[in-house]
């Protein structure tokens, strides 16, 4: 059985490893944009002011208008329009994690205080710290990063031939 479940293991870590990654890469920048633009002090003030239950209606915002924006590009994808449902996912997933993130983020102390949140947050993070913990997440981090570290070197090798040959032909 553990046979079995060790190659199972690496390629669930590997697919949740890189779409963390992706969306995460795109989507944290954007996030941070979002927090320090003077637009949403007014919002974040008020959104800081709610208390706990109402808190966590609006977490559940997100969730329920752009969650069904997944059978929406599966129904795209299956009738030959893929790139629009790739778009149509994409930046729905991306929309999600930013607004679930910033929310959680400004409300995560009175969300811990609803009992039954906790509790499940708790799971969460164990199931979480327990995938973490494994060789194939370990084994799935290492090589995702020597991966970005391998396409930041060439990007950086590709720009700095570019400007040296934008500088060699202006100085001609």
């Amino acid at each position: 059985m553990k046979r079995f479940l060790t190659p199972v293991m690496y390629v669930l870590a590997t697919a949740y490893f890189l779409v963390d990654v992706i969306f995460m890469t795109i989507a944290r920048p954007v996030a941070d944009w979002c927090a320090n633009h003077w637009v949403f002090v007014r919002l974040r003030s008020w959104i800081a002011s709610l208390r706990p239950y109402p808190a966590l209606a609006l977490l559940a915002v997100p969730f329920i208008l752009l969650e069904p924006i997944k059978p929406v590009a599966a129904y795209l994808a299956a009738t030959a329009h893929v790139r629009t449902a790739l778009f149509i996912l994409i930046i729905g997933e991306l929309l999600k994690l930013v607004l679930v993130e910033r929310l959680f983020c400004m409300t995560r102390d009175k969300l811990m205080s609803i009992p039954n949140f906790a509790w499940a947050y708790g799971k969460f993070r164990w199931v979480k710290d327990w995938l973490e913990a494994t060789d194939a997440w370990r084994t799935t981090r290492r090589l995702g990063k020597l991966a970005v570290d391998t396409a930041r070197g060439y990007v950086a090798e590709f720009r700095s031939s570019r400007t040296a040959r934008r500088v060699s032909w202006q100085s001609r």
